[in-house]
């Protein structure tokens, strides 16, 4: 009997593959993929549902501080109104020499939000959360749990500008930003959370435990479900992690599935 590339690997216990959707990484450039470490649970599809609405091209910036000069607070701004309000903030230096604000990029009605730090150099440059090699690793997770960018899947950052150097946000710089990523989840709505950082935490859960501490528990913000793992820039470091990593994942995606399962009277 053939077996396939896939059943093979997982007889010699290295699953599951994180490859990207739209090609198999070459060997040489191939930081991300799954080690023996990696638990062999197979991903199984959330749901059947196709891509959604993507989130519209940021459009011109409203005025700086517009949000609280007459116009309506950050908390009423709808998804546009709220794209332009992140385009023109100064309400912190980071504002000041950024290229670009970062605002987010996927499906506005997700099932999951993943939430990171801040942009890199990279990401400042094109204006899209996550597209450097973390951003990579982050696509292959995102394979692994049979979702993507635009398909049932928001990406977003603790702040919206980038941090010189690439350093960790500061306190006031992620307060600063926290209105605009409280009203991203109010209006997307999403099913679950996955906070990948402690800077994540911090803006959301405003905990600065341990991230290790934090992992494998239930948290909620607004009613919604919350889960503590790595961040993708972390995992590329530290790859035995990686495992400890899907761990999370798949303690998110059944926390998911409790939420879509009805209770029985």
């Amino acid at each position: 009997m053939s077996l396939s590339r896939e059943q093979m690997l997982v007889e010699m216990g290295i699953s599951p593959i994180w490859v990207l959707r739209d090609r198999e990484p070459a060997a040489s450039e191939d930081p991300l993929q799954a080690g023996p470490e990696t638990p062999a649970e197979t991903p199984v599809a959330l749901s059947e549902a196709g891509p959604r609405t993507e989130s519209p091209a940021i459009a011109a910036p409203l005025p700086d501080g517009a949000a609280t000069q007459g116009l309506p607070s950050i908390a009423a701004l709808d998804w546009p109104e709220l794209a332009r309000a992140v385009a023109g903030c100064r309400a912190c230096p980071l504002g000041e020499q950024r290229q670009q604000a970062v605002f987010g990029v996927g499906d506005t009605r997700p099932d999951w939000l993943f939430i990171g730090e801040g942009p890199g150099a990279e990401e400042d440059a094109r204006g899209e959360p996550f597209v450097g090699q973390a951003g990579k690793l982050l696509d292959n997770m995102l394979a692994a749990l049979d979702i993507a960018r635009g398909r049932g899947v928001y990406i977003a950052n603790a702040v919206k500008c980038r941090p010189p150097g690439n350093r960790t946000p500061e306190a006031a710089e992620m307060a600063a930003c926290r209105p605009y990523l409280e009203r991203q989840i109010a209006l997307l709505k999403p099913k679950i959370i996955v906070l990948l950082g402690k800077a994540a935490v911090h803006a959301v859960l405003h905990d600065d435990k341990a991230l290790g501490s934090l992992r494998g528990k239930r948290f909620e913000h607004a009613g919604i479900p919350v889960v503590v793992t790595y961040h993708p820039a972390y995992l590329l470091r530290n790859l035995p992690d990686k495992a400890k990593a899907w761990e999370d994942l798949l303690f998110a995606r059944r926390l998911l599935k409790e939420r879509a399962t009805p209770e029985l009277p």
